[in-house]
C-alpha cells in the first residue's frame, strides 16, 4: 500500500536540464544544440512569425473587431441598459460616476451610452454622451430627463 509520503517519480521521467554552450566537455558545447549556421543558429531570428518565405498566418487571416491601434479612430462607449437603472430611487440624477460607484459599469471609456433593453419603472434624470432612440423615449415617457453631455 502506498501513501503520500512514499510516492516517487517513475525512473527516467525527470532528467536534469543541460547547460547549453558551456564547453565541449559538457556534450552540449560549441553550437549548443543549434546546429551549424542557418537561421535557427543565430540569435533572435527564429520567432517573429517568419514562415520560410510563405505569407505568414497573421497576414493571411482577416482582421475583426475593435483594435486600439489608432487612438481616436473609434468612439468606445460604456453601455448600460434601461432595466439596470431601476435600482435607483425616483428623481435620482444618474451619470457615469454614479454607475461606476454602484458597480454597473467598470470604466467610462469615451462616455456613457444608454440603450433601450428592458423596461424602466422610475422617473430619473440620466446624463450620458449618447442615448438610443428607444431609451430616450422610455425615459421621457415616465417624466424623466435624458441629458446629452
Amino acid at each position: 500500500m502506498s501513501s503520500l509520503s512514499t510516492l516517487q517519480n517513475v525512473a527516467g521521467s525527470r532528467t536534469d536540464s543541460f547547460r547549453k554552450g558551456r564547453g565541449r566537455g559538457t556534450g552540449n558545447g560549441k553550437t549548443a544544440g543549434k546546429g551549424m549556421k542557418g537561421q535557427g543558429a543565430h540569435a533572435h531570428t527564429k520567432a517573429n512569425g517568419f514562415e520560410g518565405g510563405q505569407t505568414p498566418i497573421a497576414r493571411r487571416l482577416p482582421k475583426f473587431g475593435v483594435r486600439k491601434t489608432h487612438k481616436g479612430r473609434k468612439t468606445i462607449y460604456a453601455i448600460v441598459n434601461l432595466d439596470r437603472l431601476n435600482r435607483f430611487e425616483d428623481g435620482t440624477t444618474v451619470n457615469a460616476a454614479l454607475l461606476i460607484e454602484k458597480g454597473l459599469i467598470k470604466e467610462e471609456f469615451d462616455g456613457l451610452k444608454v440603450l433601450g433593453k428592458g423596461t424602466l419603472e422610475r422617473k430619473l434624470v440620466v446624463e450620458a454622451k449618447a442615448f438610443s432612440a428607444k431609451a430616450k423615449e422610455a425615459i421621457e415617457a415616465l417624466g424623466g430627463e435624458a441629458k446629452v453631455l
